[in-house]
């Protein structure tokens, strides 16, 4: 046992390489992003008039970006910038990113009039979000780039099983930078909150772009690989982002549903164009692993009604949810690290299973809390609303990033040389629209069981039923499509 425990804290970092150093600051200063978070949140609650349907609602938009990631990954493919193709991206996100947190500060501020406070925080966020997936289409071409595929003198090949495993441990080692982003700065997010205003924690976040423009710096991060420009693949998804801005700016009818049923059929279509040079066995495992994770990443949350619920009626204020966010960061952290050598291992079904038995298990405690539970245990136990909340962090936080590990393990092994980072982007961009599909069903939760400031009576439907569409619907692919992976 304490050769395993051993080998679990040493496999990371023997790992480790300097040449990795761009990427996983890219992915550090992604979890850093948090350290606006507790004040975003709050500022939303006290300044804007959106309901938690709303918010939902606004996340479909916030997350199409990251659906169209293959426009992004065909440009860093095909097109350099000064001759880069991989640092001069890295600077354009970064200075996105700062522009998000700018205009963040200026609504937080009001000192720009002419527009409402709900217009400038949705152009601050699309902005922002735009900037981090224009750094992450590129930390993701580089996480298959940096491993050597040959020995020390150029020309004898590794053996495949040790590329293989460096593949993976490169995509374990971008969960551990990203968990260490959000642990970093997840206990000070809280304080800043509420010692500062929200203006100035906005603006101290500003720090936060220069983490990855420095990893840049660093390390010589651009390719020699550069594919053609495919117009197919780049003309299509161009075309793909002027119909969403489109239907997003006309306000259609279910524009979203519309969005969300193109999104699939486009990414689809160019996937199964890019996926025709693999051979029929890899191409089968992909397809079904992916069909498990879309199911599991699409299932809706609750909102943000239960953290307003946690404000308005237990008290809950920004300082405890930086413990609240130190709490699970430590632990998210250190539970990548352990499992890091375990979860590279393992078939994706047997991850994935265990991942959603454990995810329904870790949302009892919400719905504890929002049944007033809380005012039993505290007399007769002495375990408070702020204990219960501290555990339930405690013992979530673990999984949340490993769920991806094993398939981008499977596309990182698979990925094309000249066309990784348009591979890789089209592969996130179909898991990102499982998040869209699980954003629309937060909304149509929200619309059904409403929840507001002040109004959570039907908060305990709400978490209800949410958990169980997290349980029964990755279930039902894991029993269909598993043993088919």
């Amino acid at each position: 046992m304490r050769e395993k425990l051993a080998a679990a804290l040493v496999t990371p970092v023997k790992a480790m390489r300097w040449a990795y150093l761009p990427l996983l600051m890219v992915y550090f200063a992604y979890g850093a992003l948090g350290l606006i978070g507790i004040a975003e949140a709050f500022w939303i609650k006290k300044a804007l008039k959106m309901t938690p349907a709303e918010l939902a609602a606004l996340n479909v938009w916030l997350t199409l970006p990251w659906t169209i990631k293959m426009v992004f990954g065909s440009l860093v493919d095909s097109v350099p910038i000064l001759g880069s193709q991989r640092r001069a991206y890295v600077f354009i996100g970064a200075g996105l990113i700062a522009l998000g947190m700018l205009l963040l500060a200026a609504a937080a501020a009001g000192v720009v009039t002419s527009v409402s406070l709900e217009a400038l925080f949705v152009t601050a966020s699309v902005v922002t979000v735009v900037g981090v997936v224009l750094q992450d289409v590129v930390a993701d071409a580089m996480s298959t780039e940096v491993v050597a595929r040959v020995e020390a003198d150029g020309v004898t090949p590794r053996p495949e099983g040790d590329v293989q495993r460096d593949l993976a441990m490169v995509q374990v080692l971008g969960r551990l930078a990203l968990s260490l982003g959000i642990f970093s700065v997840a206990g000070l997010a809280g304080l800043m909150a509420q010692w500062f205003s929200y203006t100035s924690v906005f603006l101290i976040g500003l720090a936060v772009p220069l983490i990855s423009v420095t990893g840049a710096l660093l390390v010589r991060l651009d390719t020699s690989e550069r594919q053609p420009i495919d117009w197919r693949i780049l003309g299509g998804g161009l075309v793909f982002g002027a119909a969403v801005m489109a239907l997003a700016l006309g306000k259609v009818p279910y524009g979203q549903e519309i969005i969300f049923l193109l999104s699939m059929t486009v990414v689809t279509v160019m996937l199964t164009r890019v996926t025709g040079d693999l051979d029929l066995e890899a191409r089968r495992r992909i397809f079904y692993a992916a069909i498990i994770i879309f199911l599991f990443r699409a299932t809706p949350g609750v909102g943000e009604g239960y953290r307003w619920f946690t404000i308005d009626r237990l008290g809950f204020d920004e300082a405890f949810y930086g413990v609240l966010q130190q709490t699970g960061a430590a632990l998210a952290l250190l539970g990548t690290w352990l499992l890091s050598d375990l979860i590279t291992r393992q078939r994706i079904v047997r991850v994935l299973l265990w991942l959603t038995v454990l995810s329904t298990l870790f949302t009892l405690p919400n719905l504890a809390l929002a049944l007033g539970l809380h005012t039993v245990t505290e007399p007769l136990l002495g375990i408070g609303a702020r204990t219960i909340a501290l555990i339930d962090a405690a013992a979530e936080s673990p999984f949340a990033q490993l769920s991806m590990v094993p398939l981008l393990t499977l596309v990182a092994i698979n990925a094309p040389a000249g066309r990784r980072a348009t591979w890789f982007a089209l592969m996130a961009s179909l898991m990102n629209l499982a998040l869209v599909a699980g954003s629309l069903g937060t909304k149509y939760l929200n619309l059904l069981f409403h929840v507001d400031r002040g109004s959570y009576d039907t908060l305990p439907a709400l978490i209800t039923t949410a958990m169980l569409l997290g349980l029964i619907i990755p279930l039902t692919a894991i029993v269909l499509f598993g043993r088919r992976t």
